[in-house]
């Protein structure tokens, strides 16, 4: 048997980055996949890829900052696909701006969607793993939620928000046999980066012991590890970096 046969696995924000390649490892590895994301053309792109390799694919177009939208997607994954093993949270947004010019707006939206997006698909995902006698959640949190960073006030407490969230809910959780965890990347080659300067990078990658930026392929590996078992089994309320070096725990 591979490592997730027979698990269902829904991954928000799967269109792209991070969350694409963990939908495309965990396939590989047995899953079926629902991919959930508000990119239509990206999310149904994900999920031809996925199927013309003969996985159980099937793509949800989503608001994560809406519970009914995502409550509706949550019900209908199951209503095909039996029911949900696996959540990894992956959806998220990035945009570079100095705190003083930061708007109301602006921490809004980047808080809805990093970090409620986050609360909303776990708890939507987390009645239907009771169902199934337990389940994995994998939070994509960042390194600059344990660091912070500058230009980049609200993307941080939205980070720092959901490290403290995936803490609370593995504690309130794992007596139901679902294990909540986190990873916190650091500065990862995605589509993401688009929402911060050049100069910003440079300056970034001068920090890193690596030398280097990562890619969503070096961080999937850790999301299987926190997925399969016995690999995750002991893993409660762990923020995992793969962050070149960047945060040293």
């Amino acid at each position: 048997m591979k490592t997730l046969d027979n698990k269902v696995a829904v991954i928000t924000g799967g269109g792209s980055g991070i969350g694409a390649e963990i939908a495309r490892l965990f396939a590989q590895h047995g899953a079926k996949i629902a991919i959930l994301d508000r990119d239509a053309a990206a999310g149904d792109g994900v999920v031809g890829r996925l199927q013309a390799t003969g996985t159980v694919a099937i793509f949800r177009a989503v608001d994560v900052t809406s519970s009914e939208s995502m409550r509706i997607a949550f019900d209908s994954i199951v209503d095909e696909l039996g029911g949900i093993d696996i959540l990894v949270t992956a959806a998220g947004i990035l945009d570079e701006k100095p705190f003083v010019d930061m708007t109301e707006h602006d921490f809004d939206r980047t808080i809805d969607i990093d970090l409620k997006g986050v609360f909303l698909a776990g708890r939507w995902a987390v009645d239907h793993m009771k169902q199934r006698g337990g389940g994995r959640i994998i939070n994509i949190a960042s390194q600059l939620g344990i660091k912070g960073g500058t230009g980049l006030v609200h993307y941080v407490a939205a980070k720092a928000g959901v490290i403290g969230m995936t803490k609370a809910m593995a504690l309130e959780l794992a007596g139901e046999n679902i294990l909540v965890n986190a990873i916190a990347p650091g500065p990862i080659e995605t589509p993401l980066l688009n929402g911060v300067t050049e100069e910003w990078k440079k300056a970034k990658q001068k920090e890193l012991p690596l030398g280097r930026f990562g890619t969503p392929a070096e961080i999937a590996p850790t999301a299987l590890l926190l997925a399969s078992s016995p690999g995750g089994d002991i893993y409660v309320g762990q923020t995992l970096g793969p962050n070149s070096g960047d945060v040293m725990p």
